[in-house]
């Protein structure tokens, strides 16, 4: 585990690298002539980026062992970011692909950026769902109050442990700890929705069932676990072992059902859909997709744009489809050959064999940083393929209610972002259902909203 591999930086050379072999290879994964969707049944909606991760900063004000992107300092790192001008542009282009994106802002830290909530605001303008990933540390009343006022959906704040020594250690300043804390504090005080995000190593998975009670506790609507790719400054970090990584994913999933109040979900680890499966196959997760759902999106619904431009289909593989500042974003998104090989995948070993191959897929990144193939079998999954038929996702199947909708309540539900809508109109419709109402209203959906929400401020601004 662990190798340091360079920035792909085109289509082309990843291809020259990989050899005349994997060129025919990818060659293979576009659908033929005449033919504009693959058989699945997925059109071209289903492949748009409905969540992109914007890091548009390698600066930080701290230095956390894991770091990914290996963040430098404050002052440091600076020198090739993209421009405001050029993140506004870059913002304009991914809404001619989809405005109902969610942008998810991060770094580095990205409030050490000066302009990052002039960013923020212009996403806000064009309509996207915007949230930032965060230390929490800068967060004070002022910050948490702009970030209402401009439209900011919620941040997700990072805690590693529960001991403050701990993480404080990890994270590389003393007062970490205390400066995510007043963070979440601020958000609370203000009306800014927070979620904790908690990054599962050797040194605190076992506390994460206590994460999960006091996350809940504290207020926080979503617990994002995270698994820990070693790759950037984090690259000689020994991970989770397999059976510890099953434990994990296991325990989640019981927590969902304990605190349905609560979004608990893995994040890089799409062994949690096969497990969900395995427990119920009609549960909520098994049943959910994309960010609901749990599993990857690794360059077909997810990208990810690094401080200088390159868009990469994953944060721990440097796999990039080119550079927003040569090429639009449309371009990119549409055309590369790296991104259709997530799109078409020719998996191989027991993931290829594999049952759950639709539903999970394994993780690309663990075998592309192990040995730079990222169509390899996912070496940290445990399961042994048992050939039985392929466990299929359903795409654009749709569900037929008694339940209707008023036109005030309609308009209400085609302003939420479309990766969100199918779910926010199961859950309401099963409401509506068990309680015998016949046409959903616009009081119904506020009700549920500030039943699942707890505020009174709306998650979706219409």
């Amino acid at each position: 585990m662990g190798k340091s591999l360079p920035v792909i930086n085109s289509v082309f050379n990843s291809l020259a690298s990989l050899g005349s072999s994997a060129v025919s290879k990818f060659e293979s994964l576009r659908p033929g002539p005449g033919l504009d969707v693959p058989g699945d049944g997925r059109t071209v909606d289903d492949f748009k980026p409905y969540l992109v991760a914007l890091n548009l900063t390698s600066r930080c004000n701290l230095k956390c062992d894991h770091c990914y992107l290996d963040a430098t300092t404050k002052m440091g790192g600076g020198h090739d970011e993209l421009t405001t001008e050029e993140c506004f542009r870059l913002i304009d282009q991914i809404a001619e692909v989809n405005q109902g994106s969610l942008l998810v802002i991060t770094g580095g830290e990205p409030l050490v950026r000066p302009d990052i909530l002039d960013i923020a605001r212009h996403a806000v303008k064009r309509q996207f769902m915007v949230v930032f990933g965060t230390n929490g540390m800068l967060i004070d009343d002022a910050m948490a109050k702009e970030m209402v006022e401009i439209g900011v959906m919620g941040v997700g704040i990072s805690i590693d442990s529960l001991d403050p020594v701990k993480h404080n250690t990890f994270r590389g300043l003393p007062n970490a700890w205390e400066g995510a804390l007043a963070g979440i504090e601020a958000c609370k005080r203000n009306g800014l929705q927070f979620q904790v995000h908690f990054s599962a190593q050797p040194m605190n998975y076992q506390e994460l069932p206590a994460v999960i009670d006091w996350s809940h506790d504290l207020g926080a609507k979503v617990l994002n676990v995270f698994f820990m790719v070693c790759t950037g400054r984090g690259e000689e970090l020994s991970d989770i072992t397999p059976s510890q990584y099953e434990e994990v994913l296991s325990h989640l999933i019981e927590s969902q059902d304990k605190y349905q109040d609560m979004l608990v979900r893995a994040r890089c680890a799409p062994h949690f859909k096969r497990l969900a499966y395995e427990k119920d196959p009609n549960s909520p997760i098994t049943k959910a997709q994309g960010y609901m759902g749990g599993g990857c999106l690794a360059g077909t619904n997810y990208a990810r744009v690094t401080p200088n431009g390159d868009l990469t289909p994953c944060p721990y593989m440097p796999l990039s489809a080119g550079n927003i500042k040569d090429n639009s974003f449309v371009d990119l998104w549409e055309k590369s050959e790296i991104f259709d090989s997530f799109r078409y995948p020719h998996l191989k070993g027991k993931c290829g064999d594999c049952e759950y191959s639709e539903i999970c897929g394994g993780c690309r990144a663990r075998p592309y940083v192990d040995h730079g193939d990222w169509m390899d079998e996912d070496e940290w999954c445990l399961y042994t393929p048992k050939g039985g038929d392929k466990v299929q996702v359903a795409f654009n199947v749709p569900e037929t209610s008694s339940v209707e909708w008023d036109q005030a309540s309609e308009e209400r539900l085609n302003k939420i972002p479309y990766f969100l809508r199918a779910m926010v109109k199961k859950g309401v419709e099963r409401h509506a259902t068990e309680q015998g109402i016949k046409v959903v209203t616009i009081e119904l959906m506020e009700e549920l909203r500030k039943r699942r929400f707890g505020n009174e401020t709306p998650v979706f601004k219409v």
